[in-house]
């Protein structure tokens, strides 16, 4: 399967041929306000089977991450973590077509907005869904 897209402008592009690492929903407020929206969807994949076509901007929003946006629109593209140098994870809204991966799992979920609501039937975690921290949160105990 190849997976396209880019940004609003266009002048940023790329595109994929390989399954994803993970797929999932971020509540968390630094995704939040990097995207001005109320959750964001982020898939991940190996780096090097990311083939990007034009430059981005780099903002360093942690310690450990760096969120990359076209510098003509603004539209964030990307998100490296420094713990996980591999991997690159792509904003699901911005393929071409968003319907062709579903997310699998809603994560940050003790972050997110009072009002959202989560009863999509996908798993729930507190913070990440990785780590002796790790705490999964089933629907019925969605924080509100």
């Amino acid at each position: 399967m190849t997976l396209a897209g880019g940004c609003l402008c266009g002048d940023v592009r790329y595109s994929v041929e390989a399954e994803p690492v993970g797929t999932g929903v971020c509540h968390c407020r630094t995704c939040r306000r990097s995207a001005g929206a109320p959750m964001v969807g982020w898939i991940t994949w190996t780096r090097a089977d990311v083939k990007i076509g034009g430059d981005t901007k780099v903002f360093v929003s942690s310690t450990h991450g760096q969120r990359h946006h076209c510098p003509r629109c603004g539209t964030q593209l990307f998100f490296v973590d420094a713990d996980y140098p591999d991997e690159i994870d792509v904003t699901h809204a911005s393929l071409d077509d968003p319907d062709a991966i579903t997310p699998a799992k809603h994560i940050w979920a003790e972050s997110k907005v009072g009002w959202v609501k989560l009863d999509d039937g996908l798993p729930v975690w507190a913070q990440r869904s990785v780590g002796d921290n790790a705490q999964l949160l089933t629907p019925a105990r969605d924080p509100a």
